[in-house]
């Protein structure tokens, strides 16, 4: 297949396009910087024999240009760029900038495929469990659960409405409603380790507030069975079948890392430091991967702790 990316070069980008390229797929890797010499435009350095496979090719996702033509004729198109949400303080300029980086791209990719010749066959559009509000309660979000009303609700309806030109156009659609991926080397787990690893880890706000987390390999997983599956489309809640609360998330990381979780980040703190930006850490989602289970996708680490004692090694029992 060929398969181009967005967001490539990003954490979960990154290992999506090894992923493709270990099976025999071709990536083009859509990026701002592209590369400065012909080697790095056809692949990138010190890499293994299947990542040969992904090239880049540079974009202006602002606008049209040269780059639309990588579009035409690719078998899946996926969409994962998007400024960080809790990078920096949400200024109204910020917000703005967080909903253009994942509107604007997806509406100009919709739009190409929607005149190509050889339109793409599947059109894998990012989204986030944020879809449903930052919520405080313990009510089960799945695919049919309405969207929340507050700045990331209405951000991924709006993500998501970006991509109807395609549809329209006979595309086959997916919006992956990504919830907090786990890997070693980004994602929510790099802010939380230093924390841990000092001895002075511990829950954020009252603790029930609910982390719908997934493993990164299963996050990948997840994308490629949306990419091969024809029946497969909508939103799908990427996410594991067992969320966790956010005390019972520090408590299984303490054991994995086998450091005490005794400091508690009061809420007022985590307001003062975060600003705004504090809902999205002092609520959750309590999302289920139901449209997932109904097509019988199985995951390689179902709870946290199976989880947790991948990612860092023999976990404490």
């Amino acid at each position: 297949m060929k398969v181009v990316i967005t967001g490539g070069t990003g954490f979960i980008g990154q290992a999506l396009s090894r992923a493709l390229a270990a099976r025999g797929d071709d990536v083009t890797v859509l990026t701002r910087g592209g590369h400065s010499d012909s080697r790095d435009s056809r692949q990138p350095r010190n890499v293994g024999p299947a990542e040969t496979r992904v090239r880049f090719a540079e974009w202006t996702p602002e606008h049209d240009g040269s780059w639309t033509r990588e579009l035409d004729g690719a078998d899946a198109v996926v969409h994962l760029a998007g400024a960080g949400v809790v990078d920096k303080s949400w200024t109204p300029e910020r917000l703005r900038e967080i909903e253009r980086s994942r509107v604007v791209p997806a509406d100009i990719l919709a739009r190409t495929m929607a005149r190509s010749k050889e339109k793409p066959k599947v059109f894998v559009s990012g989204s986030a469990v944020g879809y449903y509000g930052m919520r405080a309660d313990d009510t089960p979000c799945t695919e049919s659960t309405a969207s929340g009303t507050d700045e990331l609700g209405r951000i991924c309806v709006e993500w998501e409405r970006a991509a109807n030109p395609a549809a329209d156009a006979g595309v086959r659609v997916v919006h992956p409603r990504t919830g907090l991926v786990l890997g070693r080397a980004g994602g929510m787990l790099a802010k939380m380790l230093p924390a841990f690893k000092a001895y002075l880890g511990g829950p954020i706000g009252s603790g029930r507030q609910y982390m719908p987390w997934i493993h990164l390999e299963d996050a990948v997983r997840t994308l490629l069975f949306a990419i091969d599956s024809d029946t497969l489309s909508g939103p799908v809640n990427v996410v594991a079948p067992n969320p966790v609360t956010m005390d019972e998330f520090c408590q299984t990381l303490g054991c994995a890392l086998h450091r005490p979780c005794l400091f508690r980040v009061p809420s007022f703190a985590a307001k003062l430091a975060l600003g705004e930006r504090s809902g999205a850490v002092l609520t959750g989602q309590r999302a289920l991967p139901a449209k997932l289970d109904a097509a019988n996708f199985a995951f390689l680490f179902p709870t946290l702790r199976c989880a947790l004692d991948d990612l860092f090694g023999e976990a404490a029992h």
